[in-house]
This record gives C-alpha cells, sequence and structure tokens, in this order.
C-alpha cells in the first residue's frame, strides 16, 4: 500500500485563529459526549476541548503518514476516510457525519493510516490526545465512552466486511442507504429523505462496487419504488421492502 507524502501540520494542529467553542454549549453533546457529566465534569472537558477548526471542501483534516495529534469531534458536514490501493486508486473505507469521532486510526502507531477527506464545508471540534487520555482517567463516564467509541467503529468495519463478502450488490446498497438514514434519524433529520454528500463512485468504492452497478441499482430501486431519485436527494419510499432485500427472505 502506497503512503502519502504528509501535507503541512497545519492540518494536525489547531490554528491560531481556531474559534473558541464550550462543549456544554453544543447541540452535539449528546452524541460526542457521555450522557449524566456533572457540571464540574462538563467544565473540565470544555477546558480540554477548546477549539474549533473549519475544513473547505475537498480538503483533507489530515493525511496518511501524518503525525497523530488528536481526535476530531465532527461538528458540522461530511468527511470520507481513504486509503491509497495499490494500483493508485483512493479506497473509501467510511463516510462520517455530525457527532461521530475522526482520527481513532492514529492512536495504534502515533501516525494516522487514512485521508480523513471532507465532502463539504465543515466544522470540527479538536480533542488532543493527551490530554483527552488524562482527563478519561480521571473521569468514569469518558473513559467508558472513549471505549465505546472505538467498539463502535470495530463493529463498522466488521459489518463492512460482512457487506464486501456475503451481500450482492442490491444488498449493499440497501444496507448502506438504511444505515444513512438511521444516523441522519438520531441527529434529528427526516427518516426518509437525504441527500447523499459522496458521489456515488465513493459511494462503490466503499461497497466494493464499480460505478456502473451502483448506478444501475439506484435505477432498479427507482424503478421498483423502492426509492426517489433526484441527482443526490433521495427519498426512501419502502422502507421495509428495502429492509427485506437484507433478510433471508429477500435475499432468496
Amino acid at each position: 500500500m502506497q503512503v502519502r507524502q504528509p501535507t503541512p501540520a497545519v492540518q494536525t494542529l489547531p490554528s491560531p485563529g481556531a474559534i473558541k467553542v464550550a462543549c456544554s454549549n453544543c447541540s452535539l453533546r449528546e452524541l460526542c459526549l457521555p450522557m449524566g457529566l456533572s457540571p464540574d465534569e462538563l467544565a473540565r472537558v470544555d477546558a480540554v476541548i477548546t477549539t474549533r477548526r473549519k475544513i473547505k471542501r475537498k480538503t483533507p483534516l489530515f493525511r496518511n503518514g501524518e503525525r497523530f495529534h488528536a481526535l476530531y469531534a465532527i461538528r458540522t458536514g461530511v468527511f470520507k476516510t481513504c486509503v491509497v490501493a495499490e494500483d493508485g486508486r483512493d479506497q473509501v473505507t467510511g463516510f462520517q457525519m455530525a457527532g461521530e469521532i475522526v482520527g481513532l486510526d492514529g492512536i495504534v502507531n502515533d501516525h494516522h493510516t487514512c485521508d480523513a477527506i471532507a465532502l463539504e464545508d465543515s466544522e470540527v471540534c479538536v480533542l488532543p490526545f493527551d490530554r483527552i487520555g488524562e482527563l478519561s482517567r480521571e473521569v468514569g463516564a469518558l473513559q467508558h465512552h472513549l471505549h465505546r467509541v472505538m467498539s463502535r467503529e470495530i463493529v463498522r468495519e466488521h459489518g463492512v466486511m460482512l457487506l464486501l463478502g456475503t451481500m450482492r450488490a442490491e444488498e449493499r446498497l440497501a444496507a448502506f442507504l438504511l444505515n444513512l438514514v438511521q444516523r441522519l434519524q438520531a441527529r434529528g433529520f427526516s427518516q426518509s429523505e437525504l441527500v447523499l454528500r459522496m458521489t456515488r463512485q465513493e459511494i462503490g468504492s466503499y461497497l466494493g462496487l464499480k460505478l456502473e452497478t451502483v448506478s444501475r441499482t439506484f435505477s432498479r430501486f427507482a424503478e421498483e419504488g423502492l426509492i426517489e431519485v433526484h441527482q443526490r436527494h433521495v427519498r426512501i419510499l419502502e422502507v421495509e421492502r428495502l429492509r427485506a432485500l437484507l433478510t433471508p427472505a429477500g435475499a432468496a
């Protein structure tokens, strides 16, 4: 696997002009932080997570090979993580949205092992890893929450392996759409409508499908009345029929 040359350190450390932020006043606090923190514990978290960074669309938050300094809680926007395959193409390994944390890949050897690219103008809160680690040892709920975040990423990776290893194209796309809607619903968005911030090519890379297969499967779902598609706007019309594709009966 190829390793890209690190980009300048401005992408890994908070800039002098970074925006001040207070977790205690953030609407996404319940997604990023554990429930039930006392006012004193929240104040201590606020003292550690003090900066916010804006990332322009198509700009890297960090690159493969860069020194690991911090985790990043996404406040607004969507990111993709990807690695460079042997043939030089980007292989998408995940999509992350508001309330989720990116940068966990860097913990294992103090360097990032993938790229994180903004798919739209985005904003992240910087979680300095050393200071977060120290605080989590003193605030048990925070340490437990970090462990849950890491476990969730492991479960998600296992889910992707299942997608790539056993599912047909229509099953992969159905699972992808249902997962996106579920995650957006947890953030207060519609249960049936979404705007795809990623391209068909990026979806195909993530699902292990060719662009033509992704486009053909979207068209098939639309023809069968499962979804409505208008460019990147998708409306799910028959959620139960989509779910049925993932059951033994639907896969028969």
